[in-house]
C-alpha cells in the first residue's frame, strides 16, 4: 500500500471521528422539540442527519483494508493481533464507563453501575460503546469475505453487494424479513468498502454525481425526521437515522469516495495534521464522552445550538486527542487505545 492510500484512510478516520463528535455533542437537543426554539432544534436534527455516515465509514475502512490483505490467513495472528487488539481494550473501557455512568450532578449511584454491568452482555455500558457490539462480531465473517474476494471474480462480489443494498432499502421501508438481521446489514459494509477502494473508478464527473446523491440522501433523512417529528409533536426517527439503511449507506459511500478522490490534492501541512489526528482517532472515539460528561450532567449545553455544538465538539475532541497522545506515550498504557 503506498503513501497516498495510507493518507486516504487517515483522512477518512479523521472525518468519521469528527462526525461522531458532532452526533454526540448534539444528542441533548434531539428530544427538545417544543422546548427550545424550533430553529435550534431543526439545526441539531439536520446536523444529525448529515453525520450518520460516521459509523458505516469506520466499518468500510476495516473492510477495505482487511479484504485487501493478500497474506495467507493465520488464525493465531488474527485472534491475537486483530481481534484481541480491539476486544481487550473494549472490555476494559466497558468497566470504566460502567463506573462513570453511576455519576451525575447529584453524586454517585452504585445501583446504576450494577445495572449497567448486569446488562453489559447485550447492552453497552455507555452510549458510544454500542459500536463495538456490532463491530466485533464482524471479525467472525472477515475471513470468509477474504476468501470470497480471493477465489471469486468481481461479479460474485458485486452480486452479493447488490442483494445487500436491496436489503438496506427494504429495511428502510420497514419491509422486514431474514434480511433485516443487524449482523447481515452491518456485514455488507465490509465488501462495500473493499469495492469502493479497489474497484471504483475515480473521475471528476462520477465523483460529482456521487456527491449529489450523497447530499440528497442526507438532506432527505433530515427532512423526513423533522417532518415526522412535527407531525407527532415529538422526536420521531423511524429508520431514517439508522446506520443500516440505504440512505445512510449512500451518504457513507459518498464520503468514502470524496475522501479517496481529493486526499492527494491537500497540502502537506494539512496532511501532517490529519495523519497525527488519525493516529489517535480510536482514542478520540473512546475518550471523548468522558469530556462530554459535564455537558450532560450539568446541562452546560444550554445556549444557541449553532454555537454550543461546535464548542463541545472542539472541547471534547481536543481534550480526547491530548489524552490519547499522553496515554500512547507509555508502553504500559498505549494498548488501551490501539
Amino acid at each position: 500500500m503506498n503513501k497516498q492510500h495510507i493518507f486516504f484512510f487517515d483522512l477518512l478516520r479523521c472525518v468519521a471521528a469528527l462526525a461522531v463528535l458532532v452526533i454526540h455533542a448534539l444528542a441533548p437537543y434531539r428530544h427538545e422539540l417544543g422546548v427550545i426554539p424550533f430553529d435550534d432544534w431543526a439545526t441539531a436534527i439536520t446536523l444529525n442527519g448529515f453525520s450518520r455516515w460516521a459509523v458505516p465509514v469506520f466499518i468500510m475502512i476495516t473492510g477495505a483494508l482487511m479484504l485487501s490483505d493478500t497474506r495467507p490467513f493465520d488464525l493465531k495472528y488474527y485472534l491475537s493481533r486483530r481481534l484481541g487488539k480491539v476486544l481487550i481494550p473494549f472490555l476494559i473501557w466497558s468497566l470504566f464507563y460502567a463506573y462513570l455512568s453511576g455519576w451525575n450532578a447529584q453524586g454517585f449511584n452504585g445501583n446504576v453501575v450494577e445495572e449497567k454491568l448486569a446488562e453489559s452482555w447485550q447492552h453497552a455500558t455507555y452510549y458510544h460503546l454500542g459500536f463495538f457490539y456490532y463491530f466485533i462480531p464482524l471479525y467472525a465473517v472477515i475471513p470468509l469475505w477474504q476468501w470470497l474476494v480471493r477465489h471469486n471474480d468481481n461479479n460474485v462480489i458485486y452480486a452479493l453487494i447488490g442483494v445487500w443494498l436491496l436489503s438496506t432499502l427494504l429495511f428502510l421501508l420497514r419491509l422486514d424479513g431474514l434480511w433485516s438481521h443487524q449482523f447481515w446489514l452491518y456485514m455488507g459494509l465490509l465488501p462495500l468498502g473493499y469495492v469502493l477502494y479497489q474497484k471504483w473508478p475515480l473521475n471528476p464527473m462520477l465523483t460529482r454525481a456521487v456527491i449529489f446523491i450523497g447530499i440528497a440522501a442526507m438532506a432527505l433523512s433530515s427532512y423526513m425526521v423533522i417532518q415526522n417529528s412535527l407531525s407527532e409533536a415529538r422526536y420521531v426517527v423511524g429508520r431514517w437515522f439508522s446506520y443500516k439503511t440505504l440512505n445512510t449507506v449512500l451518504a457513507a459511500s459518498m464520503v468514502f469516495i470524496v475522501c479517496r478522490y481529493y486526499a492527494d490534492h491537500l497540502n502537506n501541512g494539512f496532511k501532517k495534521c490529519v495523519s497525527f489526528i488519525s493516529r489517535y482517532s480510536l482514542g478520540v472515539y473512546l475518550l471523548h464522552p468522558l469530556f462530554l460528561w459535564p455537558m450532560h450532567a450539568f446541562e452546560w449545553y444550554r445556549g444557541p445550538v449553532a454555537l454550543m455544538i461546535p464548542l463541545w465538539v472542539f472541547i471534547s475532541g481536543s481534550l480526547a486527542l491530548a489524552a490519547s497522545y499522553i496515554v500512547a506515550q507509555s508502553r504500559f498504557t498505549r494498548w488501551l487505545l490501539p
